[in-house]
């Protein structure tokens, strides 16, 4: 930069012409206002697409949480089924057995009786 005595405000008054030349109004070119709406239709586009998506991952999460706690519902129920069912098969049994020695006893019981009155006979 070149300083001479007599133009001391020389710098200053480039910057104030620069910054008027930079401040000035011009006319914006040709296509911006489409430009910017274009770009503002893609944005919102994708912000609706984000927003699909977002609410069809909720949804399918919503639904495979749905699912597996339905198969499991249902698994549980199958096991207390086939629990019950198990159980009902061992009471019968239980039954049954108790009915068989009931009567094994019952027949012991008629022999000693039988075998009693004939030895005080």
């Amino acid at each position: 930069m070149d300083f001479e005595p007599g133009n001391e405000f020389e710098p200053g008054a480039k910057f104030e012409r620069e910054l008027r030349q930079a401040l000035e109004r011009r006319p914006a070119p040709p296509g911006l206002k489409h430009r910017l709406m274009e770009k503002r239709r893609q944005k919102q586009a994708e912000q609706v697409r984000y927003s699909t998506m977002l609410w069809q991952r909720m949804a399918a999460a919503i639904l495979l949480t749905a699912v597996l706690a339905g198969g499991v519902a249902w698994r549980t129920h199958e096991q207390r089924l086939e629990e019950q069912a198990r159980g009902e098969a061992a009471r019968q049994q239980v039954l049954t057995a108790l009915r068989i020695t009931s009567r094994a006893l019952n027949q012991m019981n008629h022999q000693l009786a039988a075998h009693g009155r004939d030895g005080q006979d």
